[in-house]
C-alpha cells in the first residue's frame, strides 16, 4: 500500500484528498481547530485514513508509521495565522541609519481616510538597530562626491558610492544587546542592497557568528528595487520563517521518519518547494494557490481557451482569481497590513464567506467582515444578494479594470460554499457558464496534488531594453536557469522534466508601473520579442503606447519547474438515452428571489451518471458541498463526474422603484464600484507620478443634476468639491448645449477648483433617445507642472492666480469625440506670457495624463450604461436619490445627537470654535443645530481677510472640508455623496480668505487652509485634537526634472486613542516616494527619514509624532515649500498639551537657518533642507 496526501489546512477546514493504489481516490474534512480532540489538523487527518487502511488503531499523540506513505503536499495558513494574529518569531532589524523608523511610516498613507482613530498594523520588528552604513547612486551624486570617494560596480553593471563602511565593532555590540534582550531572529536591510549586497551579507555573518537562530537578509528574500516593501518582506520573512520551522518540526514529530517520504509544501507563486525550502515569505497565500493550480489544471479548457474566473468561497472568506492559459503573478501584495515583494499568484480576497453575518446599518445591509468561524459553525442571517454583490466587487476589479469583460468568462466555482452561490454570482456578472469539479469543496488540496515543484529566481537589471543590453540579459537568464536547475536535479528531477519560463520587469522611462512579460527564450536573440509583448500588454491594459520613450528593464526572472503533479480523473458511468433526464431522489419547498418558494428537486451527486442533465430549479449534494441550481438554469454531468451550470436569465427583475434595503445595498455597492475602477483605470493609464504611484487624484459619480452620488475614497480634499464644477459647467453651458462625445476640463476656482494644478475632467453619460445626460462622470488628477512661476507649479510667491499656471474654466477638452490638442497645447503655453512665468514644463506629460482621465471616464461610461441595461433607467435614478436620502439622514441624525448633548451641556444647541494661519489670519466658525430637523448653519463670520499671498481657499475647498468632517463625525460607513450637505446651509461672508477675489491665488488654500478648516471645524465639534494641520508640500526641480512630494505628521489625539506618528491625516492622503526610486532618478540624497521624537502634545492621550526628513541636494535646482503650523501649534483638547510646531531649516556651509513656513529660491550642490512636521495635539490630562 502506497498512499499520497494532499491536504490544504484552511481557515475553518483542512481539506485532505488521499491517493491510493489503482487510481483510488479518497476525500475528507477535519476542523482546522480542535483542540479538544487534536494539536495538529493535517496529522490527524492522515492518522485517521492510516487507521482506516490498516484496520489497526492508531492511537492519538503517537507517532505515525510512515512506510506506506508515499507523499505528502500541503498548503498551511501557519504563516498567514502567525501574521494575523501577531504570533510569530521576536525579531531585530538592522537598517541604515536615518531610517529607522522607515517601516513605521511605510508609504505614509492611512487605510480607512474617515477615523480619527488611525489603526495601521503595528511593525512586525521588537527592535530596530541602526547600522552607519551607506552607499549612494553615482549617477546621481557625481557632482557632489570627492575624488577619493569609494566607486564599486553592483551586480547588475551600474555604478555606487561606498561612502561608509559598516563599523563591525560598533555592530557587534549593538548585536549583543538584541541577543541580551532574547532576540534570536534578526532581519537585515540597508538601501540600496538590491543591487549592491555587500554590506547586507557582511552583516549577515556577523550576525550569524553571534548565534543568531535565524538572520533574513533583504537582497536574498527580494533583490527587487523600493526598500520599503523589501523591507517589509524581510521582517515578515524573519517573523513567520521561524514559526513555520517550529511547526514543521513539530509535523515531522508526528512521524516515525519522513525521510522516505517527500514531503512538500505549497507557496504562495502557485508552486511546491521541499520542506527545507519553506519560508515566511513565500507561504501568506499558501491554501489559496492550491485552489488557483486547481481551477487551472480542471476548469481550463484547451479547446476553446475560454478564460475562468475562479470563486473560492469558504466559510470565513472568498478568494477570487483569473486563469487564460497561464498563472498570473504580482510581485506586490498586502496582508494583514503588511506589504509583501514576492510573486504571488494573483488573487483577490472579500472579507465574506459561507460564515459571514450580515448587519442592518442606517438603513443599509453590510456584509462581514465578521465570521461565525468554526465554533459554533457557520450562521445564516439572510440577503443573500447583498453577499453575491459584495463577493463580485473584486471580480470586477480583476476583469474589468484590466480591459476583460467578465461575461466572456467560464466562472469555476469551488470552497464549501461556492456551488450554492454559483448561479446567482454569474447572473450578477452575466456570465452564462459554470463548471464545478467534483471536488470543488477540496479544489485546492486537489489543485496542491496537481501542482509542480518550482524554484523562483530573479536578479535586478536595471537597463534600457535594446540589442546592445541582451548579452547582458540573456547571461542573466542562463545563469538564473543554471542555478535553479541544479537545484531542481537534487530533488530527483531529470532535465526532461525540468521547463524554464522567462520573465522581465518592463516599464517605460520615467514611470514606475512595470509590467511581468513572458517569452520562451532558446537564444539571445529570442529576447527581441519581449518588447512587442510588452507593447501589447501594455495598449491592452493602458489604452496606449509611448512611442519615444526608453523601455527599463527592471529585472530578470526565472520560474523553473519540476512536473510533478498527480493528475486522476477517473471516468463515471455513462447514462443511457432513457436516463439523461435524471430523476430526483426527492422534492422540497426553497426560496429563490423574485419566484418565491417553488418545489424544488434533491439529486445526489454521486449517484449520478455522466450525460445526465437536471433542470432548475433543484440542488445537487455531496457529504462536503451544495450546488443550487436555480430556476431556468440547468447542470450536465461530465465523463468525469464534474458539473458544468448553464445559467439562464429569464426571471424578470424586480424593476419597482420604491426603496428597498437590499436593494439599497446592492446599488450602494455598484455605485462605488464604478468610482473605484475608474480610479483603478486612471491609475494604470496615467503616466505621471503623481498620480500613479502618489495616487492624487479621485473619481466619481454624479447626478443629471451635477449631486454626487459616489465618490471612491481618493483624496478627501477632492470630496464633495468636484460636484460643485460639475454644476458649474451645467448653469455655465446649459444643460441642453451639453453634447455625446463632449469631454470638459476645469481647475479655475470659479469653476469649483480647488486649486490650478488639480485638473477635473467631465463627461457627460448619454442615452439613446435621451437629449440630455443622464449622468455625469468625472475625475481630479493633480498634474506635475501647468507652468507659472516656480517648477511643480506650487508658487509660495504668486500674488495673482495667473501666475500659477493655466487656468481652465470651462474648456472643450473632446469636442463631440474629436479631442482639441491644438487648441489644449496654446492653453498650457499660456502662462509664459506672464511676467516671469513659464508655459507647462513638460506638455507631453500633461496630454498623457489628461487621456489617462478621458479613459477613466470612458470606462465609468460603460459600467453606468451596463447597469442601466441590467435594471432600467427608472430604477437606477431612483435609487441614485435613495441613497442620496440615506447620506441625508446619517447627517441629521449625527447633528440631532450632539445638537441635544450641547443644549444640556450649555443651554443652547449652538458651536463655536476659531483657530489662526501662520500669517495671524482667523478663521471662525459658529455652528447652529436644529435639533428638530437635523440641520444645521455654518457660518464664518469672523473669518480674516483675503490673503496676499496664495492661502486662499476656494469656495469649493470649504465644501470638501466641510463634507469630509461630516463624515468623520456620523462615524459610520456610508455613502459618501451630495445627500451629507442637504442639512447643511454654509455662509461664508464676501472677501476673506475663503472666499477670495477671482484673480486670487490658491493654491496654497487647496494644501493648507483646507487642513485648517478642518482643524477648525473639529475643534468647534469638541471631538479631537488637531492634527499636523499641514501637507509640507516640497517641490524642487529644473529643466531635466522635477519632483513634488507631500509629507506626513502627527495626528491628534481623541477621547479613549492616541494619534498615530508619521501618518497623513484629514484632507490629504497622498502616498511618498520610496527612498530608492527617489535616490535613483532625481539628484538628491535622502540623509534622514525618522518620527519626530516628544512632538506630539502630552495627554491623558497623547498626540502622534511628526517626522524629520533631511534632503541633500547634489546640484542646483529651484525648491519651493508650502507648509503651515510653523508659527501656531496644532490645538490639544480637554487638558492635553499642544502639538509642537514645525520647523523648515537649510543648512549651507555649516549654517542652519530657519526659511519660514513659505519660501522659493535656487538651492545649491550640498545644500541640506531639513523638514520637521508639527506633532497632533494631546488629549484630556496627563495622569501625574
Amino acid at each position: 500500500m502506497s498512499l499520497g496526501f494532499a491536504i490544504d489546512r484552511g481557515g475553518t477546514f483542512t481539506d485532505v484528498i488521499v491517493f491510493k493504489p489503482n487510481n483510488e481516490v479518497e476525500v475528507l474534512k477535519v476542523l482546522s481547530v480542535d483542540p479538544a480532540n487534536y494539536a495538529d489538523a493535517p496529522t490527524e487527518a492522515i492518522r485517521q485514513v492510516l487507521e482506516r487502511e490498516s484496520g489497526k488503531k492508531i492511537p492519538r499523540g503517537v507517532a505515525l508509521p510512515t512506510d506506506s506513505i508515499s507523499w505528502i503536499r500541503m498548503g498551511t495558513t501557519v504563516a498567514t495565522n502567525a501574521l494575523l494574529e501577531r504570533k510569530g518569531e521576536r525579531i531585530g532589524l538592522l537598517i541604515t541609519k536615518g531610517f529607522k523608523d522607515l517601516l513605521f511610516i511605510g508609504n505614509q498613507s492611512r487605510p480607512r481616510i474617515f477615523d480619527f482613530d488611525i489603526k495601521i498594523p503595528e511593525v512586525l520588528y521588537e527592535d530596530v538597530i541602526e547600522v552607519d552604513e551607506r552607499v549612494l547612486i553615482l549617477e546621481q551624486t557625481k557632482e557632489l562626491i570627492g575624488k577619493d570617494a569609494k566607486i564599486e560596480t553592483t551586480i547588475n553593471g551600474l555604478e555606487v558610492v561606498v561612502e561608509k563602511e559598516i563599523e563591525e565593532e560598533e555592530l557587534e555590540k549593538d548585536l549583543k544587546m538584541l541577543m541580551d534582550k532574547g532576540i534570536k531572529s534578526v532581519a537585515v536591510l540597508f538601501l540600496h542592497s538590491f543591487i549592491y549586497p555587500s554590506h547586507e551579507k557582511q552583516a549577515g555573518e556577523i550576525a550569524k557568528k553571534f548565534g543568531f537562530d535565524y538572520v533574513s537578509l533583504s537582497h536574498e528574500v527580494m533583490p527587487m528595487i523600493k526598500v520599503v516593501p523589501r523591507g517589509f518582506t524581510v521582517c515578515a520573512d524573519a517573523y513567520l520563517t521561524p514559526k513555520i520551522m517550529e511547526y514543521l518540526d513539530g509535523f515531522q514529530k508526528g512521524f516515525t521518519d519522513l525521510s522516505s517520504v517527500r514531503v512538500n509544501f505549497m507557496q504562495s507563486d502557485g508552486g511546491l518547494c521541499e520542506m527545507k525550502s519553506f519560508r515566511g515569505s513565500r507561504a501568506i497565500l499558501s491554501g489559496p494557490a492550491g485552489g488557483v493550480v486547481g481551477i487551472a489544471s480542471t476548469a481550463y479548457k484547451e479547446s476553446d481557451k475560454k478564460p475562468i474566473i475562479g470563486f473560492d468561497m469558504g466559510g470565513t472568506s472568498t478568494d477570487v482569481c483569473r486563469y487564460s492559459g497561464h498563472l498570473e503573478h504580482v510581485m506586490e501584495t498586502t496582508t494583514a497590513g503588511i506589504t509583501i515583494q514576492a510573486p504571488q499568484l494573483d488573487i483577490h480576497t472579500v472579507a465574506a464567506g459561507g460564515g459571514s453575518r450580515l448587519f442592518f446599518r442606517d438603513g443599509l445591509l453590510i456584509v462581514g467582515p465578521e465570521s461565525a468561524s468554526a465554533h459554533p459553525g457557520p450562521v445564516a442571517l439572510g440577503f443573500l444578494s447583498v453577499a453575491n454583490e459584495e463577493m463580485c466587487r473584486p471580480i470586477r476589479t480583476l476583469t474589468q479594470s484590466r480591459g476583460f469583460n467578465p461575461s466572456e468568462h467560464v466562472l469555476a466555482c469551488f470552497g464549501g460554499a461556492g456551488g450554492q452561490h454559483a448561479c446567482a454570482v454569474a447572473k450578477v456578472l452575466g456570465i452564462s457558464h459554470v463548471r464545478i469539479h467534483k471536488y470543488a469543496s477540496l479544489l485546492s488540496a486537489y489543485g496542491i496534488a496537481l501542482a509542480d515543484v518550482v524554484d523562483e529566481s530573479q536578479t535586478p537589471a536595471q537597463f534600457i531594453y535594446e540589442e546592445a543590453n541582451f548579452s547582458k540579459i540573456y547571461s542573466q537568464f542562463m545563469d538564473l536557469r543554471s542555478t535553479s536547475i541544479a537545484g531542481l536535479k537534487t530533488q530527483g528531477f531529470s532535465e526532461n522534466q525540468i521547463e524554464t519560463k522567462y520573465f522581465m520587469h518592463m516599464r517605460y522611462e520615467k514611470t514606475d508601473t512595470a509590467i511581468m512579460i513572458s517569452w520562451h527564450i532558446e537564444n539571445e536573440q529570442d529576447l527581441i520579442h519581449f518588447k512587442e509583448e510588452f507593447r501589447k500588454t501594455y495598449r491592452r491594459e493602458f489604452g496606449f503606447v509611448l512611442e519615444d520613450r526608453n523601455i527599463i528593464i527592471d529585472d530578470v526572472r526565472i520560474r523553473t519547474r519540476g512536473k510533478a503533479g498527480y493528475h486522476v480523473e477517473r471516468h463515471i458511468e455513462k447514462a443511457d438515452e432513457n436516463q439523461i433526464q435524471a430523476k430526483p431522489k426527492s422534492k422540497t419547498q426553497v426560496y429563490f428571489e423574485n419566484v418565491q418558494f417553488v418545489e424544488t428537486s434533491i439529486f445526489l451527486l454521486e449517484e449520478m451518471l455522466a450525460g445526465q442533465v437536471i433542470n432548475g430549479p433543484a440542488l445537487l449534494i455531496d457529504k462536503n458541498s451544495t450546488i443550487v441550481i436555480e430556476p431556468s438554469s440547468s447542470a450536465t454531468i461530465t465523463e468525469h463526474g464534474n458539473v458544468e451550470l448553464r445559467i439562464g436569465n429569464d426571471v424578470e427583475k424586480d424593476l419597482k422603484t420604491e426603496v428597498d434595503p437590499i436593494r439599497l445595498a446592492i446599488f450602494s455597492n455598484r455605485f462605488m464600484s464604478i468610482a473605484e475602477q475608474m480610479g483603478r483605470i486612471l491609475q494604470r493609464t496615467a503616466i505621471s507620478t503623481n498620480i500613479k504611484e502618489r495616487l492624487d487624484f479621485s473619481c466619481a459619480l454624479f447626478a443629471p443634476d451635477g449631486g454626487l452620488i459616489a465618490n471612491a475614497p481618493h483624496i478627501p480634499v477632492h470630496l464633495g468639491g468636484m460636484q460643485y464644477t460639475v454644476k458649474f459647467q451645467i448653469d455655465h453651458r446649459g444643460i441642453e448645449n451639453i453634447k455625446e462625445g463632449d469631454v470638459y476640463l476645469a481647475n479655475h476656482p470659479l469653476a469649483g477648483g480647488c486649486h490650478l494644478p488639480d485638473f477635473t475632467v467631465i463627461t457627460p453619460v448619454f442615452l439613446k433617445n435621451h437629449k440630455t445626460p443622464v449622468f455625469f462622470v468625472a475625475n481630479r488628477g493633480h498634474h506635475a507642472d501647468i507652468g507659472g512661476l516656480v517648477p511643480g507649479s506650487m508658487p509660495p510667491n504668486a500674488h495673482h492666480i495667473a501666475q500659477e499656471g493655466a487656468a481652465f474654466i470651462s474648456f472643450k477638452l473632446v469636442d463631440e469625440g474629436v479631442f482639441q490638442e491644438d487648441a489644449l497645447i496654446e492653453a498650457l503655453k499660456a502662462p509664459g506670457k506672464v511676467p516671469g512665468c513659464s508655459a507647462a514644463r513638460n506638455i507631453s506629460d500633461n496630454i498623457a495624463d489628461l487621456n489617462a482621465q478621458i479613459a477613466a471616464n470612458r470606462k465609468g461610461i460603460q459600467l453606468v450604461t451596463s447597469l442601466i441595461d441590467e435594471y432600467s433607467l427608472d430604477v437606477v435614478h431612483a435609487y441614485m436619490q435613495h441613497i442620496q436620502n440615506t447620506a441625508e439622514l446619517c447627517v441629521r441624525e449625527m447633528l440631532k445627537k450632539v445638537g441635544k448633548k450641547v443644549l444640556e451641556e450649555t443651554g443652547k444647541s449652538q458651536l463655536s470654535g476659531e483657530d489662526y494661519m501662520d500669517d495671524g489670519t482667523v478663521i471662525k466658525l459658529t455652528v447652529d443645530i436644529n435639533i428638530e430637523e437635523g440641520s444645521a448653519v455654518f457660518d464664518f463670520a469672523g473669518t480674516g481677510p483675503e490673503s496676499y499671498n496664495s492661502t486662499n481657499a476656494p469656495r469649493a475647498v470649504t465644501m470638501s472640508a466641510i463634507t469630509y468632517c461630516l463624515r468623520c463625525l456620523v462615524e459610520k460607513d456610508i455613502p459618501l455623496n451630495n445627500g451629507c450637505l442637504v442639512p447643511i446651509q454654509i455662509l461664508i461672508p464676501d472677501a476673506t480668505i475663503l472666499s477670495p477675489a477671482e484673480e486670487a491665488p490658491v493654491v496654497a488654500g487647496n494644501v493648507l487652509t483646507s487642513q485648517r478648516l478642518c482643524d477648525v471645524i473639529f475643534r468647534t465639534f469638541d471631538v479631537v485634537a488637531a492634527s499636523q494641520g499641514c501637507m509640507n508640500n516640497l517641490v524642487f526641480g529644473d529643466e531635466k526634472c522635477g519632483y513634488y512630494e507631500t509629507i506626513a505628521g502627527g495626528a491628534g489625539a481623541g477621547n479613549g486613542f492616541d494619534g498615530r506618528s508619521g501618518v497623513h491625516t484629514h484632507m490629504t492622503n497622498t502616498r511618498i516616494t520610496d527612498p530608492e526610486i527617489l535616490e535613483n532618478r532625481f539628484p538628491v540624497v535622502l540623509r534622514e527619514w525618522k518620527l519626530r521624537d516628544g512632538s506630539g502634545g502630552n495627554g491623558k492621550w497623547r498626540g502622534g509624532d511628526g517626522v524629520v526628513r533631511q534632503l541633500e541636494f547634489t546640484r542646483k535646482l529651484t525648491m519651493s515649500l508650502l507648509t503651515e503650523r510653523r508659527a501656531f501649534e496644532p490645538y490639544g483638547l480637554h487638558g492635553g498639551q499642544n502639538g509642537r510646531r514645525g520647523l523648515n531649516l537649510l543648512k549651507r556651509k555649516g549654517r542652519a537657518v530657519n526659511i519660514g513656513s513659505k519660501a522659493s529660491f535656487d538651492i545649491e550642490k550640498g545644500d541640506i533642507l531639513c523638514i520637521l512636521t508639527p506633532g497632533g495635539g494631546g488629549y484630556g490630562e496627563a495622569e501625574k
